[in-house]
């Protein structure tokens, strides 16, 4: 990336430990990985300490817990053949309210919270199914940690419930923001 792009400053690092100084940004976004985060709450603050006073923290995170993710059909389809697995239901900031109370428990003021929904076209099943096979992610993770067997049966659960020819998939993300204060 260094060679494609020399004077992007990108560096690897946790969202619990930004290797930046205090105030240094006038916002931080996170979108899509606070349910990734080991520790949501103290990335969120994180995030407020290298944003100056005043400035913006904000964040989306798909609606996981509840039916209208964009992974919505691949979990129904995987807790129809195994229903203790939990999922991303449970991770952070998933549900109704969720990412607005881990932003006031980071300490961010006049913390706002909406959502919004997208919609995305898949050519067919297998165009949709193929990132499944990617290992990235908890979904990922999950198909890739399948036997050969339990995997042809989960492709199968999933193309029972998709359509076969083109379709479209719409999903819902929470989204929040608060002020560093």
């Amino acid at each position: 990336m260094r060679e494609r792009l020399p004077a992007v400053d990108a560096r690897l690092a946790g969202a619990e430990q930004l290797p930046f100084a205090d105030a240094e940004f006038d916002a931080a976004l996170a979108q899509l990985v606070i349910h990734l985060m080991p520790d949501a709450a103290a990335g969120l603050r994180e995030m407020a300490r290298v944003t100056r006073a005043g400035g913006t923290v904000a964040a989306c995170v798909w609606d996981h817990a509840g039916d209208s993710g964009p992974l919505a059909t691949f979990w129904n389809a995987v807790h129809d053949l195994d229903p203790d697995e939990p999922g991303e239901a449970t991770m952070p900031g998933t549900g109704d309210g969720d990412l607005a109370e881990l932003f006031a428990a980071a300490g961010l003021e006049e913390v706002e919270a909406s959502h919004l929904t997208v919609t995305r076209h898949f050519d067919s099943f297998d165009d949709w199914w193929q990132p499944y096979l990617l290992g990235v992610g908890p979904a990922g993770a999950y198909v890739s940690g399948l036997s050969d067997a339990d995997r042809a049966a989960l492709r199968q659960r999933c193309a029972e419930l998709v359509p076969a020819a083109s379709f479209d998939v719409s999903a819902l993300a929470w989204c929040a923001r608060g002020i560093v204060s």
